[in-house]
Order: C-alpha cells, then structure tokens, then sequence
C-alpha cells in the first residue's frame, strides 16, 4: 500500500502530527495530487545533487500541469485554481533553487516514514512505545473519572432545580389562594380558626420548610460542585496544560514529538459546558428567589458568592484555554523553529481550547510583539520591531482540519525599527543580538452569555536575527533557554544565563541529530563530546569528588592505597585511566559536571579557533545535506577519540576503517582512518585529510569511499580500505549508495570520421610522495583539477575505464597484505614533505596510461 494512504488510515492523534508537516512551501493538496509520483523520487538524492534537483524539479512541474489537464476535463474549476496557484508559487519560490524543495519534501517524506512507524509499533505494542502515543495514565484515567462525575452532579442538579422550581409553585399557589380567599387576613387578625384553615396553614408551614430545606441542600452542593470543579480546573491548566507546553517547549529543540491537544480540548470543554450550566442554574436560584423570600433564605446569603465564583473559574479557563499550538518557525527552516529572520516570512498558529460552535468566526485575533517587554527593552538596549502582513485574524473551525477553534498565520515578517543607535535604543546593550529574546503576543476579546473575557497568550521567546549567518548562534540560545527553564516569558534570562548540567546538554546534543535524522548520538559518542567541551581536568575534579565520597565507604587500607593513586598525577590523567579500566571501556561519567553558556557557545575550544557549538553545528549540517543516509546506517562512528580510535583498530586485520568527524575543521569535515601493516609487520594507522562541504559537493562521500585508492611508487593504484568497522565489507555497505554507470550501447557508423569519446570517472587518489618530487614543480601547479582542494591529501582524478583497468590490474589482491605494506612508508613520507603535495600536486588529469607512468 502506497504510505500516503496509510497515513490516511491513522488515528486522529498521529493525523494531527501529520497536519503540522506541511505549510505552503510544500502544501498538502500537492502530496494529494500526486502522491504515488512523489513517492518514486529519490528526493534524498536531489537534495544533494543540484543537477537532479533541477530535473526532479521539472518534472514536479509537469506532472503538474498533466494533473491540471484532468481536473480540467473533470470540470473541477476549484481543484483548477488551487493547483494552479500552487504551481505558480513553486515556479516563483524554487526555479533558482531546486535543491530547496527538494530538502523540504525529502525531509517531510522521512518524518512520515517515522510517523507511521510510531502508529505500527503502538499498534502492535497495545500501546505507544514513543511519548507520542497518547497513553492514558493513571493520573489521567482519574482525571476522566472526575469529570464524568462532575457531568453527573451537574445533571443531577439540573434534576434538582426542577424539583425546587415545582415545589415553590406549589407553595406559591396555595399560597395566594389561601391569601386570596381572605382566610389568611381572618386568621391574622385573630379571629375564630375554622379546621379547615388551620389546616391549610399547617399545610403551608410544612411545604416552606421542605422548601427551606431543599434551598440548604442545593446551595450546600453547589458550593461541593463548584470546590469540585475548582480541583479539576487545577489538575487541567497547572498539571496537564502546564506538561503539554513543557513537551512543546521540548519539541522545539529537537525532542519527542509533542502530542496533539484533542484530548486536551475535549476535557477542557467538558469542564467549560459543566460550568455554563451551573452559572444557568445559580441565575435560575435568583429568579426563584425573587418570586418567593423569606428570613432566613440561604439563596440571598449565599447566591452572590456562588456567582462570583462560577465567573471567576470560568473565565480563567477560557484564559488558560488560548494556547499557541504552533510556535513562529519559518517555513525554510522547519527544524529551527523560534529563531526568525526580519524581512522573511514566519507562521504560527493559536488555538482556543474551548471549542463553542457559537464561538465560530467571533473572535478576532491580533498578533503584536513585545508589548508588555516595551520598557524592558529600552533598559537593557534591545531592539525593537514591527510585525507586517496579516497581523488580525478571526478564529475559525473550518480551516482546521479537526474543527478546532484556531486562527493560522502564515504571512507575518518582522521589521526592525531603525534608531539612531543602529536600531538599538540604547548603546549600553550588554546582550548580543542573538541572546536578545522577544515575545510574540495574541489577544482577542470573548463576548459570550453576558460576560466580557479578554484573552491574551504569548509564544515561546523567540530570537530575531537579520543575516541568515546568526541562525547557529541563535539556534544555541533558543536551546539553552529551553533546555533550562519553562518560564514562559523570562526574556531577561540571558543577562545572568543559569549553568547547565552535561546529563541536560547530552540529551540535547543527541536530540538535535535524533530530530533530523534516524539516529541520535550513542553513550560513547557523547562521551567524546564531553571530553572535548569539558575537557580532561574537569573530569578529573569531579571524579576526585566522586571518589572521595566512596573512599569514605572503604576500609582505611584501601583508602590509603587510592589516595596515594588519585595524586601521583597532578592533572589527573592516571585518575582517567583507571577509572576508564574500571568500567571496562571508554565511556567515562560526566554526569553532574557543569558547563557554562559561554563554554557552551561563545568560547573557542582548547588549541581552536572556534567554539564547541558552531564546530558541532557544522557537523550537524554536514551530515544533513551529504552524508544522512550513511548515518542513519549507523556507518559513521562520527565522534571519537584518536585514542580510542587507535585501540580499537589495532587488532584488527589490515584494511578495517572507521569513519569519524574530524576534529580541526571549523566548516565541518570527515574522514576515514585506517589500519595497516609496514614492512616490518608493524601496525600502522592513517587518516586522510578530511573532506569537507566543497569536496562532497562535487562527488558523494560513498563513492569516495569506494573509488579511494593509493598510487605507490610503481604507479599501481591499490586500495587500502577494505572493511568498515568492525567488518562489513565496503561494497556491502557503501555500494548500494553509489550511483550505477549508464553505459548505452551506441553503434557508430563504421565511417572511420566518427570516433566515440573516452568516458571517465573520478577516483580519489593519494599520490606517493617519491612520485611527486620526480616531477617538475611548474608542471605540476599547472594540473591542479578545477574546483577541488589542492590542500587535501586525496583528490579527484578524471580517467577513463580503460585506464582505470590498466592501473588496477593487480588490484584482485588487494584484501592481502601486501600491497598495503608500501603504504606506510608512503604517508610518513607525505609528512615529511607536504610541501609538493599539497601545494604542487594537487589533482592531475590523467587520461591514458602513458600519461600516467610519466607522473
């Protein structure tokens, strides 16, 4: 079954997660349309490769145009005009830049793959295994008890009041007979009692006590009622609501998806309907107590403080109720959401929780920024903006696809207002731009059953950046604040940024792979990070701590002898080591250690140039845009010690490779390291210099892989990669990446004018040393390959197939030994004279065998 129309078989919950994917720069109508022919593309691919992109672009226009020509024929004039409109805005948005959409179908290709893997396993499980599911907990399983018993005494209420209103006409009647008959006025004045009227009037005093008496007893459960509603309306907004925004929060930085608010607003209109009525049903107490009152009438005691607070909980539902469901994001950058660009379009969506048919296309919604941080913003010199487009907007059920209650933006831009300080109001700002925080604020009125309600709820704080070069920086600071509060309106926060803990950071760390990809970060890897944010020596601190709390537990023996250990080394490398053998492996505990914002994001690493988060956060692009799928794999080791590099390659058979990030490229750069054996049998490990975004854009990290060789000293190409680690042969894992050669058979005429063009391939070669000092310096800086990297160890080399034969003639034995043995010499000798090879050799053209032997 095509995944579109399993999707449409979901739950409402996971279609509600499915909903949020799309927005106008890849509309939902356009996955409708042309669901099968979308899912046939290799988006993944094009989003990497521009040329593909290109084409892949052109044909989503065709096959627009062909579904155009049916809705035509069908006369569907509606389905005419919106696929048209969607056409002329792809055509107006991307034509410049194919490998945009690309990326944004891909990406929501990839989260509807997961989305119905969540639903399977929830499916199969009896319950969701992701905290997407909607599990019902115990604490909610009582919640739903509540409210049922809540509707209940409501109902029972309602039965109540119609048993006061007909005992009080009865009274009311015999009453004013009794009255009217003028047998009341003779008793009153003392004349003779006739048994008749005597017993009328006993009849009278005994219908106003049960009158009485059911007055005491519905005021009394009104007030439980109400004491009960109260509780619930707590357990609703401060437990539930507060949770959901919490998740929200969570969400936004790369965390579980957030579950929908169906469930929410169900409960949240249960209670809000409960309420009217009992509001309905205390007013109806005034009315009766206006036809009949006596001395001593709770309803005139206790009526007015029932009312009070029946308005005062309702009206605080319905403010709790108006919720952000979708935080400003930009649609180009759906997984960077709260960070906005001045003069780009954003959306976000509000939602009132309280869905009242009556309510629909009533309130009007009015979006504004900073308004209650006005003052705020001129002390501590932040910025100020306007917000343009379509800032008012009515609430509607129609354009939700659930009928929610709810009012979309999706043409809003922020512009800064310019000062004469630069924009700033004043000059003593002590934050950057991308530390300011801003709150975008929706208000609107309710006007409903004679109260005035006015509503106003606020996004999460939000950075405003004007060049998209801030988005890393920007980035950070929204996960920091989130990370670390769930203040909603805290825009102060970076003045005196609170540390965090690295158990916090490391879940964020591996969220933010986790979130785009289908991978998130393992222990060891973290660990690696740990040590290059943290550092060794704070390691070593907070392990003496660690260890001094348990030398407390030990003997005095034993004490003494670690004591003695813990300070042969002042810096505390033994300390790591031990502790390293202690847990059997690696991964050390940096749990508890604390990292400032400034570690985190502003100071440069140790030996660097560069800060922790824009080294990661490069690498985070890089594996996103050129790598994802050998991620998702699991291929990439990514992040690890040269350490631990070293020991877990050197048992290994020649050949092993692993795959890691490198640790000096700002830009973000990866490479492979492997292990070989020298003349001598002597283990030897080599990394290539890393390739960056540059190199990957010219050929995919696959088919680098693949098509790696070395050119030894008798020209003759050898590979020295053999198994991914721990021992996947590398065609196993990185062929079916690789694109297959289209090799057409043409049939030339046999004119002898006409011969056919060699066809080539690039390869990544390292060049020997010894073979680069033979040949002439001008000559060489006169082949470097055009658009490649003179700088990196292996390069691009365009040769024909026949050649490439030729070279590898002896290439079959290349999982021996042998061949690898010369490699060693090789790269130590590259070491010691980089000066021709990286400056001089760069990537020669070679295209027949001659040419080849001559370099």
């Amino acid at each position: 079954m095509a995944q579109w129309n399993q999707l449409q078989q979901l739950e409402t919950r996971y279609l509600e997660q499915l909903y949020h994917l799309y927005s106008d720069s890849f509309p939902m109508e356009l996955r409708q349309f042309l669901a099968p022919w979308i899912e046939s593309q290799d988006w993944a691919y094009a989003a990497n490769k521009e040329s593909h992109a290109t084409l892949v672009f052109h044909n989503l226009l065709g096959e627009i145009d062909q579904q155009y020509s049916r809705f035509l024929q069908e006369n569907n004039v509606l389905y005419q005009h919106n696929l048209r409109r969607i056409k002329q805005h792809l055509q107006s948005k991307y034509l410049e830049k194919p490998m945009e959409i690309a990326r944004i179908v891909a990406r929501c290709l990839w989260e509807e793959q997961r989305l119905l893997q969540t639903a399977t396993t929830a499916q199969q499980d009896g319950q969701a295994a992701h905290p997407t599911g909607t599990v019902v907990t115990e604490k909610q399983q009582i919640l739903e008890h509540n409210l049922q018993d809540i509707r209940k005494r409501v109902q029972d209420m309602e039965q109540k009041m119609k048993m006061l209103e007909n005992l009080q006409d009865d009274f009311d009647f015999n009453y004013k007979t009794l009255k009217s008959a003028g047998e009341l006025s003779q008793d009153q004045n003392g004349n003779s009692q006739a048994a008749a009227t005597r017993q009328k009037m006993s009849q009278l005093e005994q219908m106003l006590s049960a009158l009485d008496q059911l007055r005491r007893q519905i005021v009394t459960e009104m007030a439980g009622l109400l004491s009960a509603m109260d509780f619930v309306q707590k357990n609703l907004t401060d437990d539930e609501l507060a949770d959901w925004k919490r998740r929200q929060q969570i969400a936004c930085i790369g965390g579980p998806p957030n579950i929908c608010l169906d469930r929410l607003e169900t409960w949240i209109t249960s209670l809000a309907e409960s309420q009217l009525q009992i509001r309905q049903q205390i007013r109806k107490l005034e009315e009766l107590q206006q036809k009949v009152s006596y001395k001593g009438d709770p309803i005139i005691q206790h009526r007015p403080a029932l009312e009070e607070k029946i308005v005062n909980l309702f009206r605080n539902l319905m403010k709790s109720a108006f919720v952000v469901e979708r935080q400003p994001c930009m649609p180009m950058h759906p997984d960077r959401p709260l960070v906005i660009k001045t003069g780009v379009q954003f959306t976000t969506k509000v939602r009132l929780l309280v869905k009242f048919p009556e309510l629909n296309y009533q309130l009007k919604i009015k979006v504004c920024i900073d308004k209650e941080s006005g003052d705020v913003a001129a002390i501590r010199g932040s910025r100020k903006f306007n917000i343009l487009g379509t800032n008012t907007k009515v609430m509607n059920m129609e354009e939700s696809n659930n009928g929610s209650l709810s009012a979309e933006f999706k043409h809003l831009t922020l512009r800064e207002q310019r000062c004469g300080n630069g924009g700033r109001t004043n000059s003593d700002a002590s934050l950057i731009v991308t530390e300011e925080l801003h709150l975008i604020t929706f208000e609107t009125e309710v006007y409903h059953q004679g109260l005035k309600i006015d509503l106003e709820t606020h996004s999460l704080p939000v950075v405003v950046i004007s060049n998209i070069c801030q988005m890393p920086n920007a980035w950070a600071s929204i996960l920091w604040y989130n990370m670390l509060t769930n203040h909603p309106k805290n825009v102060n926060f970076f003045t005196k940024p609170p540390v965090g803990t690295w158990d916090q950071v490391a879940e964020v760390l591996s969220w933010q792979f986790s979130s785009t990809t289908k991978r998130g970060l393992t222990i060891e890897q973290l660990t690696t990070l740990a040590e290059k944010l943290l550092g060794e020596s704070v390691f070593a601190h907070w392990s003496r701590v660690k260890l001094h709390q348990q030398m407390q537990r030990d003997s005095e023996k034993k004490r003494n002898l670690m004591v003695r250990k813990l300070y042969r080394d002042s810096e505390g490398h033994e300390l790591m080591d031990r502790q390293r053998d202690m847990q059997g492996g690696p991964c050390v505990n940096y749990s508890g250690c604390q990292i400032t914002w400034a570690k985190f994001c502003k100071e440069n690493m140790a030996g660097k140039g560069f800060s922790f988060w824009v080294w990661l956060d490069n690498i985070i692009d890089l594996v996103k845009k050129y790598i994802l799928a050998l991620w998702n794999e699991g291929y990439i080791m990514g992040f690890i010690s040269k350490e631990r590099e070293r020991a877990i390659l050197s048992p290994k058979p020649p050949g092993t490779f692993l795959l890691r990030f490198s640790e000096s490229s700002k830009e973000g750069g990866i490479t492979f390291t492997w292990v070989e054996k020298d003349i001598n049998g002597k283990t030897q490990i080599q990394s290539v210099e890393p390739y960056t975004k540059q190199q990957l854009n010219s050929m995919s990290f696959a088919e680098i892989i693949i098509s790696y060789k070395i050119m030894d000293a008798t020209n003759i190409l050898v590979s020295p990669l053999v198994y991914l680690y721990p021992d996947i042969p590398k065609e196993e894992a990185f062929g079916k990446y690789c694109r297959p050669e289209a090799q057409p058979e043409i049939d030339f005429p046999d004119t002898g004018l006409i011969q056919p063009y060699l066809k080539t391939k690039f390869i990544c070669v390292t060049p020997c040393p010894s073979v680069i000092m033979d040949f002439p310096e001008s000559e060489l800086m006169g082949n470097v390959f055009p658009g490649t990297n003179s700088g990196n160890t292996s390069d691009l080399f365009p040769m024909s197939p026949r050649t490439l034969d030729s070279l590898m003639h002896n290439e079959a034995a290349e999982a021996n030994p042998g061949p690898l043995e010369s490699l060693t010499l090789d790269m130590e000798l590259s070491n010691d004279h980089p000066s021709p090879m990286r400056e001089g050799f760069g990537a020669s053209t070679v295209s027949d065998m001659d040419t080849c032997r001559n370099v």
